[in-house]
């Protein structure tokens, strides 16, 4: 996370500036269907083999007088997904082998692989989520220079 988005962070958790409270961000959320997309385990990536990346497009509404990463940070922490960071997704293929992730783009658009060498390459813009199961292979391609992400590593318990 860069200095100015930990900052930033910060400033807002203390004060509440530009974040929508945990009541107010149900109300952010849009009712999208869920994109799923499943994939093999390709020799490098082993992706998961019981569980899809699942993709909600558009799934946030981002107004202006909020920080649009403050925004996904309280949906995920009113969900019971803390410890999130701010940044963007690395440009080289990698997975996590036991931790499920969930992203959330805050800003921005990229085009990101899913699922390895052998995936499939998807468009995210601001507003979209994704859910990613433990094993799950994703590489940023390209981004627009404003690209931000909220991230959530968690252990759940699927």
């Amino acid at each position: 996370m860069s200095i100015l988005q930990s900052t930033k962070k910060a400033v807002e958790q203390v004060t509440g500036v530009a974040r929508p409270g945990k009541q107010g961000v149900t109300d952010l959320v849009r009712r999208r269907k869920a994109n799923e997309f499943w994939f093999k385990d390709d020799g490098l990536v082993p992706n998961h083999p019981f569980w899809p990346l699942v993709v909600y497009r558009s799934a946030m509404r981002l107004p202006e007088e909020f920080d649009p990463a403050a925004v996904l940070e309280e949906l995920f922490e009113a969900n019971g997904w803390g410890d999130s960071w701010r940044n963007a997704i690395y440009d080289y293929v990698h997975y996590h082998s036991r931790i499920h992730e969930v992203l959330g783009v805050a800003a921005g658009t990229a085009k990101v692989q899913f699922g390895g060498k052998k995936g499939r390459t998807l468009s995210l813009k601001a507003g979209d989520v994704a859910v990613l199961p433990a094993g799950t292979g994703h590489q940023c391609l390209s981004a627009s220079d404003d690209f931000l992400v909220v991230g959530v590593p968690s252990i759940w318990d699927l």
